[in-house]
């Protein structure tokens, strides 16, 4: 029965590649590295700003490990959602610490690069035909919220890699792409069945978190055959068990049964997962439906302002049992100089409800100390600081029945205390799109380093 192994050097390109497992990961004659390099958890700010949220000398460590591997034996690299979201400037900027790699080796490599940008135009003409619908957002995609997006990108599925990989390339650098594509492209064109692929893709897309203990970035290897595939961790100390592995099949998922992509989805109802050794795990049953129309998920933000910010504790007991009122009496002062439009004030209460906000089931609180987050949203840089400053002063002297003091309510752990904290985004365009092929929106860029 043939095979082929496919190793995930780490979770997340710049969180750190261990050595010891790449060593040994390598040892078992991978076909590919494959990782992933972006993810919408650090939020909007990314996409819209245009910056990675991973450190460019972690990132260029990580890269430069995993070319280094590849390059050696010969085998393709593919990085997908290049620079954390995935957009021009995100690929534009992982490009370029992959091209002061390849001048520092006097590397010569046959690239793929693949950009995932929406333009508004086109994206305007599907919402017009009838071609976009909601995924998470409940509102319709209008072509007014195009006009008011930063940046839009769509997540690629298999077929842009898996025809990059047909132009005979060394690496693959791919803008925003889903998890399980970028891990199974190489398996995928060798014509390994997309069922068992995707859903290794889907287990390896966070490298060695789905092997115990969890600690740290690390690395998981995935072999697949004509009837299963198994995962394995390189690192000697982990385990993958059932549990750990049949857990992140779970991980992120909307439906624990079905997982979609751009041309078709997973359905798990009939997967099974078994101990094929006491550190690997074997899965049998999954199986592939296609879809009907391609669609691709479309991610956008738009501008919503400037943020200002200031951390403080409160540790009188006095204020602590009624903090409501006084933050009452913050907005108040603040409402009476700068009025309600134009501006957002935020407070957050660490110790109380500054997780879950009026979500928060517990409403009283036993704390003895409590930590208050400021926090101003205006539509520019310097009218966000002038009314969080003026929320911080009425903060730090407003009175309450029973103060004994004249002045300092709250201790500040900084100085400055005043945190300007750059422009803020929303998400605006979360949907998805119907296409008539899943390569019309990824035009494949060839060159030599």
């Amino acid at each position: 029965m043939r095979s082929m192994t496919i190793l995930a050097p780490e979770g997340m390109l710049g969180y750190g590649i261990p050595a010891r497992s790449l060593e040994e990961g390598l040892k078992r004659d991978p076909a590919a590295l494959a990782v992933d390099a972006g993810s919408t958890d650090p939020g909007p700010y990314y996409l819209g700003a245009g910056v990675p949220f991973t450190n460019r000398r972690a990132v260029k460590r990580d890269l430069t490990m995993m070319l280094e591997a590849a390059v050696e034996r010969r085998i393709p690299a593919l990085v997908g959602s290049a620079g954390g979201s995935g957009g021009r400037p995100h690929l534009e900027w992982m490009l370029d610490v992959y091209r002061e790699i390849a001048r520092e080796r006097k590397w010569r490599l046959r690239t793929a690069a693949i950009p995932a940008d929406v333009d508004p135009a086109w994206l305007k003409a599907r919402i017009a035909d009838g071609k976009v619908r909601p995924l998470d957002l409940t509102t319709p995609l209008t072509a007014d919220e195009v006009d008011r997006s930063v940046r839009i990108v769509a997540q690629m599925g298999l077929a842009p890699l898996v025809r990059a990989l047909e132009l005979d390339v060394d690496v693959v650098i791919a803008g925003r792409a889903c998890d399980a594509a970028v891990i199974g492209a190489v398996p995928i064109r060798a014509g390994f069945d997309p069922a068992l692929v995707i859903h290794m893709g889907k287990i390896l897309e966070c490298g060695g978190a789905a092997a115990y203990p969890r600690h740290g970035s690390d690395s998981l290897l995935g072999t697949v055959d004509d009837e299963s595939f198994t995962v394995e961790p390189p690192n000697p100390d982990k385990v993958c068990t059932v549990a750990s592995v049949a857990a992140h099949s779970l991980y992120e998922r909307a439906d624990p049964y079905v997982l979609h992509l751009p041309e078709g989805a997973i359905d798990l109802r009939r997967t099974r997962f078994e101990q094929a050794t006491p550190r690997a795990v074997r899965v049998t049953g999954t199986r592939f439906v296609a879809a009907e129309r391609c669609t691709l998920k479309l991610e956008g933000v738009r501008r919503v302002g400037a943020r200002t910010i200031t951390v403080a504790g409160v540790r009188d007991p006095i204020l602590v049992s009624q903090l409501d009122p006084w933050l009452a009496n913050v907005r108040e002062r603040v409402e009476d100089v700068y009025g309600t439009a134009g501006y957002r004030l935020l407070f957050h209460v660490y110790g109380r409800n500054g997780v879950m906000g009026p979500l928060e089931p517990l409403k009283q609180t036993q704390a003895h100390e409590l930590g208050v987050v400021i926090e101003v949203v205006a539509d520019d840089a310097e009218s966000s600081a002038a009314i969080l400053a003026l929320a911080r002063s009425a903060a730090l002297h407003a009175t309450y029945p029973g103060r004994k003091a004249i002045a300092g309510n709250l201790a500040f752990p900084f100085s400055p205390s005043d945190l300007r904290a750059g422009e803020v985004y929303e998400f605006n365009v979360h949907h998805l799109v119907e296409v008539d092929d899943p390569l019309e929106l990824f035009p494949i860029k060839v060159f030599e380093t």
